[in-house]
């Protein structure tokens, strides 16, 4: 018996991006120190504070069916906080939530589109971006960014991307994942215009939206006539470390919400109880909270930026926020995927190469910000120089 198409084509027939990261693992499995730089995992885990109210909840018998859009206080929360941040009139109505941030991309695709519709999603992405869509049924169509931009959209690249066939939808990430790059209101502004031009659904992944290092993070569902377009994805994972707690959550109209939510009924049929109660004991810590989960990374960020700066190389992609350093490397002579497989070879430090994220960041590596301070500091002083002799022997 065969597999269906849905699933065999998943990747596109090809890899899923990730085989430096499974030879990392494998060299740990088999007793290697290895330095990972490589997934967007907090090393400091989830507060212990709320882990014991996941606990008092799973004790005190949250542990049965909880409500499939998510119960009602936390769906509150999720309002009210995108409503204080966004200015956008936004109520419990607008929200269903679902198991983690990658279960609303997969809800908001399959609202926008029906089976064979073209989706459109910037290069470079996020490694599921393209699965997902085809997971919903449609046809992934990439929208190249350039480095020498700061990998900022422009619009001849979103209108060719799109040609003179149809699109229904275009997915974005601000933060970006994996250049750590913000789309101010200027690029947003294009974005908008270009949906609303085009009578396309917007899919606004958000989750890094409490890691903003420089300027301000501005949703677009909070730019004029987006509201009844955009669909935003939310999560606890990055905000509050709860990564392996799978609570997110999609933000749009009403009427869509509504179908979602027999979506919901229909795949996952919900997000545990005391896992949504442990969510909103979080978010009702306020922002102080959020922000002391998010000052290592923009310590890390600072001090790895001046290493670099240090040295003439290794070009850093301006990070304005996430937990990520986007890395120019191709002054060595090798792509990213080779830089990136040679380093862990030699010094057992894993990163992940920039083709892993499309053909935009070609000859790049990503870095995560993941380890701590001293370990951070340790491993790219020894990329550095690595790339400097890589270069010194390509001239």
């Amino acid at each position: 018996m065969n597999v269906s198409h849905r699933l065999s084509g998943l990747t596109g027939g090809g890899s899923d991006g990730w085989d430096v990261f499974y030879k990392a693992r494998a060299m740990k499995a088999a007793g290697t120190p290895v330095v990972e730089l490589t997934i967007g995992e907090h090393d400091i885990r989830t507060n212990p504070a709320i882990l014991d109210e996941m606990h008092r909840a799973a004790r005190a018998g949250h542990t049965g069916y909880a409500a499939v859009p998510g119960i009602p206080d936390l769906r509150a929360a999720v309002a009210a906080r995108v409503q204080a941040r966004t200015g956008v009139p936004t109520g419990p109505q607008n929200v269903v939530i679902t198991p983690g941030g990658q279960s609303a991309l997969f809800a908001a695709h399959m609202a926008a589109l029906d089976p064979g519709e073209r989706a459109l999603y910037l290069d470079p992405y996020y490694a599921t971006y393209p699965g997902t869509i085809r997971g919903a049924g449609g046809v992934a169509v990439s929208v190249p960014t350039q480095s020498e931009a700061d990998f900022q959209p422009t619009r001849t690249a979103l209108d060719a991307a799109l040609g003179n066939a149809p699109a229904r939808s275009l997915l974005i990430n601000t933060p970006n994942n994996p250049t750590g790059v913000i789309y101010g209101a200027e690029t947003l502004g294009i974005i908008a215009d270009f949906t609303c031009a085009n009578d396309m659904w917007l899919i606004s992944d958000e989750v890094y939206d409490t890691q903003v290092w420089d300027g301000a993070h501005l949703s677009p569902r909070a730019l004029p006539g987006m509201a009844e377009r955009t669909l935003v994805v939310g999560s606890m994972s990055k905000s509050h470390a709860m990564t392996g707690s799978r609570v997110g959550w999609l933000v749009g109209p009403e009427d869509i919400i509504a179908h979602l939510i027999n979506l919901s009924t229909h795949t996952t049929y919900g997000v545990p109880g005391f896992l949504q109660d442990a969510a909103l004991w979080a978010l009702r810590q306020g922002d102080a909270f959020e922000a002391d989960i998010a000052a290592p990374f923009r310590r890390r960020r600072d001090q790895t930026l001046a290493q670099i700066n240090a040295q003439d190389i290794v070009r850093a992609l301006p990070s304005g926020g996430a937990m990520y350093l986007m890395l120019d490397v191709r002054a060595t002579g090798l792509s990213g995927e080779a830089f990136a497989d040679a380093l862990l070879d030699a010094h057992h430090i894993a990163t992940m190469p920039g083709e892993s994220f499309g053909a935009s960041a070609a000859g790049h590596i990503r870095l995560a910000l993941t380890v701590d301070d001293a370990a951070l500091r340790s491993a790219v002083e020894t990329l550095l120089q690595f790339a400097a002799d890589l270069a010194s022997k390509a001239a």
